[in-house]
């Protein structure tokens, strides 16, 4: 019962799109109307707001990071912290209040990571970072335009291999699964800084 009401909680806290929420604070269009479409932080990017995004980021990333962090501090079961985190993953993918239509989850893993180990969640983000920075292209890193078949996802990669203990690393193997893989692979996936129209 507990594993039930914890995973409900953290699943409405993932569910929480702070993309659209930040975005109409801000007065700035739906994320879901141009772009890839995605309530996420690189689409909110391409509005032109970096404020906006980094808000979208942050936020994001805590509703990974406080669910799996209140579970812990409440000296729950590690099975109990993975059901939690992959819950939390999985209401940012599939948002109720989006009818389950969400982001891509990277920052909300990173945010769970943060939580099980803050060296593990920083690892994650800085291998993200550094892909994005080569490639611009948020969902994975690519190795060229020529060769679509041989990108790697290397962020999700990554947050499959640094998370422990294993009963916590279910949510972070998630990340490696993107939305946007189809996309990629038939070279339609718009990097970051390429502004598409914005409704």
């Amino acid at each position: 019962m507990t594993a039930v009401l914890a995973a409900i909680v953290a699943y409405l806290v993932g569910s929480i799109p702070f993309a659209v929420v930040v975005s109409r604070a801000m007065g700035l269009p739906d994320p879901r109307s141009y772009g890839s479409g995605n309530p996420g932080t690189t689409n909110v990017l391409r509005s032109g707001s970096k404020a906006a995004a980094a808000l979208t980021l942050a936020g994001d990333a805590l509703k990974g990071w406080v669910p799996v962090w209140v579970a812990i501090r409440l000296g729950l079961a590690d099975e109990i912290v993975a059901v939690v985190a992959l819950a939390a993953f999985l209401g940012h993918v599939f948002p109720v209040w989006l009818r389950f239509k969400g982001g891509k989850g990277v920052a909300t893993a990173a945010g769970v990571l943060l939580a099980v180990d803050w060296r593990a969640g920083l690892a994650t983000l800085a291998v993200w970072a550094l892909v994005v920075a080569a490639t611009r292209y948020s969902s994975s890193g690519r190795s060229s335009r020529r060769r679509p078949r041989r990108r790697r996802f290397t962020g999700g990669a990554a947050l499959a291999r640094s998370s422990w203990p294993p009963a916590r690393c279910a949510p972070c193997s998630c990340g490696a699964t993107d939305a946007n893989i189809g996309k990629l692979l038939r070279g339609e996936e718009s990097r970051i800084g390429e502004k598409k129209a914005v409704t």
